[in-house]
């Protein structure tokens, strides 16, 4: 487990010393390659891996898991069904919003970063051909190009058979990371004096303000920590940590910290630092499993997009998609193809547009602090309704611990101008894509259920039933309680009932997955009828023939060729005068159609399933 949590969970984090150091002291921030300032950049790096990684994430946050599941969004329901528990007086419900908002926020800075990190790890990786021979810089786009579209085409492919190399490969490129950096220390043991804080703190005092600007660079060096949390439920607390400790921490202070010792030593080589710790020879193969290291981080990166879209399906933050599961043994192990499309195009253009990971930099960094910020502010609220500490101690704790993170923020927000502006950019367009699909569903909703009758009610009044016909008919509604609009359609236009109606509402519960012994609830309501309710957690794939075949013991007998499912299809009309707005409302009809077939989500058989179209405004 703890080699396996080495190939997915540190991949993002593992590469950074590709390009950490050399930004720092290259990429305008003022520093040079002077005793003094490497020192204190590596005294700052180091604690600001220890407050952020060490003690937020690995000791703190961890704790923080929703049945083992682990990310922005389990984190966002951890801290929802606190408030939920405290029933505070009349702020429950607005802090449950707040909750959510930032929940969004924090979801949409990871898109930003998800975009960024494939694009400028592969890179960095590549360019280490140049330290070999400086004309092959001509080649690092196109080369860099074919890496990443490869990468995208055999997602499809699944990555059960790959997985298998990753741990092992990563734990060779730690291995080599902290033995080149002990290499180096062996022969400067002086650049250990880094440890002291007191390095830092000088240099942020004879810095002042201009010290954001390599807190800008310095920031790289943390990126990542977030997979820490949010690959949690695919490997456990406990071998995340063991790993962490024992091969992932020492790994990268040691070849921190020789890089440091080798620009002592030489201050020219700053440019290509890392490539430089081995002789030229080598060169060529660290280029090699530079590469394979990033490429394993960009897998990482691409494998959390898949997971938590996935989760935000589920919870009706996004419009349902087609999910491909590409293992019959992992869950976890899922393929979105409009996804994973979308990505690869925007990676290309980031490539082809920045040209180098020196440019990529400045875009690098925003929106990762930015979800750090959203992480601490959840865990502060977890801790004072779940952990029940007392509200001064949470404050103080994380409060102190967002500080290295708001600083990064501010650092990487200076940046803006030079790319930082693009992460800010694809945030921006997933807030307005989620927001606008919650708020026009829940008018779609609203609009549904404005004509629909109490369930029991309508089979009250029910004096004399339609002709009846053999076989079942399953509805599926979003209230079981009420009629649902395709049956009532079915009834006005068919004027016949099935001996057996079942209304199956499919709900997705606020935790990771629910058990089998849990998963419906039927209740016989008489005259033919039964109301049923399949839950689902959120990294669950709602399967409705699978709840159905759950429901006999509960006195229903499912046959699929005796069974017909009937499904509502909205058709949205643009009203004169939407509650979404002009624009929302054209975005929201445009998401409504590009949104997966009701019975291909819910896995239900094509030949099985009828649908009745009815129209709404939106």
């Amino acid at each position: 487990m703890v080699v396996g949590a080495l190939g997915v969970v540190f991949g993002d984090i593992g590469t950074s010393p590709l390009y950490t150091l050399r930004e720092t002291f290259v990429h305008g921030s003022g520093m040079r390659p002077s005793p003094e300032h490497v020192l204190g950049v590596l005294s700052v790096l180091f604690w600001a891996v220890t407050l952020t990684v060490t003690i937020k994430y690995v000791m703190l946050i961890m704790r923080a898991d929703n049945k083992g599941e682990g990310g922005v969004l389990a984190l966002a329901t951890l801290a929802a069904q606190g408030l939920v528990r405290q029933k505070i007086k009349g702020g429950t419900r607005k802090l449950r919003r707040l909750v959510t908002l930032v929940a969004v926020v924090g979801l949409s800075l990871f898109y930003g970063d998800a975009v960024i990190t494939p694009a400028i790890s592969v890179m960095s990786a590549v360019e280490g051909l140049s330290a070999v021979e400086p004309d092959f810089a001509s080649y690092v786009v196109p080369l860099s190009l074919v890496i990443l579209v490869l990468l995208f085409v055999l997602q499809a492919r699944g990555t059960e058979g790959v997985g298998r190399l990753f741990g092992p490969v990563m734990l060779v490129w730690f291995a080599v990371l902290g033995l080149l950096g002990a290499w180096q220390i062996v022969h400067h043991p002086g650049i250990l004096r880094a440890l002291n804080p007191i390095y830092g703190l000088q240099l942020i005092a004879d810095r002042g303000f201009g010290i954001f600007w390599a807190f800008g660079s310095i920031v790289l060096a943390v990126t990542g920590a977030e997979a820490l949390y949010a690959d949690m439920g695919h490997f456990g607390r406990k071998p995340i940590r063991v790993a962490w400790f024992s091969i992932v921490l020492p790994g990268l202070m040691l070849n921190y910290f020789g890089q440091g010792a080798l620009i002592l030593d030489d201050p020219t080589v700053v440019k290509q630092v890392f490539f430089k710790l081995v002789p030229q020879d080598l060169i060529i193969a660290l280029v090699a499993l530079s590469a394979l290291a990033t490429v394993i981080a960009s897998q990482a990166v691409i494998s959390g997009v898949f997971s938590l879209t996935r989760q935000a399906i589920q919870l009706g933050y996004l419009p349902r998609m087609e999910i491909k599961h590409t293992s019959e043994t992992e869950i976890g192990q899922i393929y979105l193809p409009r996804v994973n499309w979308l990505l690869m195009a925007a990676i290309i253009a980031l490539v082809v547009g920045f040209g180098s990971s020196d440019r990529l930099a400045g875009a690098y960094g925003l929106a990762v602090t930015g979800a750090m910020l959203v992480d601490a502010t959840l865990a502060m609220v977890v801790a004072m309704m779940v952990w029940q500490w007392r509200w001064p101690v949470a404050a103080l704790v994380f409060g102190v611990l967002a500080i290295p993170d708001f600083s990064f923020f501010v650092a990487n927000a200076l940046k803006i101008p030079e790319g930082g502006w693009l992460p800010l950019l694809v945030a921006a367009f997933v807030f307005y894509t989620i927001t606008t699909w919650r708020r026009g569903r829940e008018l779609v909703v609203a609009e549904l259920a404005e004509g629909t009758l109490p369930l029991g009610q309508f089979l009250e009044r029910m004096e004399r039933a339609p002709d009846r016909v053999a076989g079942t008919a399953v509805f599926l509604t979003a209230d079981a309680s009420a009629t649902p609009p395709a049956f009532l359609h079915n009834l006005k236009h068919n004027k016949i009932l099935h001996e057996r109606v079942i209304v199956l509402e499919v709900d997705t519960m606020d935790v990771p997955r629910v058990p089998e012994n849990k998963r419906v609830e039927v209740e016989r309501l008489g005259k033919g009828f039964y109301s049923v309710r399949a839950r689902y957690g959120f990294m669950e794939q709602p399967d409705v023939p699978a709840a159905l075949r759950a429901c006999r013991p509960h006195g229903i007998a499912y046959d699929e060729m005796e069974t017909s499912f009937f499904l509502g299809r909205e058709t949205l009309v643009p009203a004169q005068r939407s509650k979404l707005g002009r624009l929302r409302r054209d975005f929201f009809i445009s998401l409504s159609h590009s949104a997966s077939a009701s019975k291909a989500f819910f896995r239900i058989p094509t030949n099985r399933a009828i649908e009745l179209g009815n129209q709404i405004q939106i």
